[in-house]
């Protein structure tokens, strides 16, 4: 369950200023929530979906999913799974590298809901990224092996199955449901 670390308000400035915590804490209204620590499932599927958006978005110079970045924007600091970001948005420092600190909306958030937690918090930070600027956001159940889709000015849609998954306009990549969820399978 996520755990309110400060509960007195403390301002976004603040809160830049301190150490990071593992698992990753966000700033939300004024508050400090550490998110759960991710398990098994979460981190398979973070590491593979990762690993397949930047295999076709990278080389075209599309986008790019990075995991567990913090963005901060608005009133808020958060730490998606997987954060997208359209190249032409990606902030490069002067040596053309990834700085540390992101103060954008990603384009896409994907997150992955872990067994304890309840979705509302997950749908609050999606839903705020979405009024930011963010184009479309997944919440994956493992548990039930859905994906909730949000995208602006739409209500959020279910995805199950063979679905075929909305992915972020420019990105060559068929997803659907059983694909997503096939990913937490490995050799052995």
């Amino acid at each position: 369950m996520a755990q309110t670390i400060a509960t007195e308000t403390v301002a976004l400035e603040e809160f830049l200023k301190l150490p990071e915590t593992k698992p990753a804490s966000e700033y939300i209204d004024g508050k400090i929530i550490q998110k759960p620590m991710p398990k098994g499932k979460h981190s398979q599927l973070q590491f593979k979906l990762c690993r397949c958006i930047n295999d076709r978005a990278e080389p075209t110079q599309t986008a790019y999913a990075l995991p567990e970045l913090r963005c901060t924007f608005g009133t808020r600091s958060i730490v998606p799974d997987i954060a997208v970001f359209r190249w032409s948005r990606i902030p490069f420092d002067a040596d053309g590298e990834i700085p540390n600190d992101f103060f954008l909306s990603p384009d896409w958030t994907i997150e992955v809901l872990p067994p304890e937690q309840s979705p509302s918090r997950v749908i609050d930070n999606i839903a705020f990224c979405l009024q930011s600027n963010c184009q479309l956001g997944w919440l994956i159940d493992p548990s039930d092996r859905s994906i909730l889709v949000f995208q602006p000015q739409q209500q959020p849609k279910l995805f199950v199955g063979n679905d075929r998954l909305p992915v972020l306009d420019g990105i060559e990549l068929e997803l659907t449901s059983d694909r997503v969820f096939s990913l937490l399978k490995i050799q052995h």
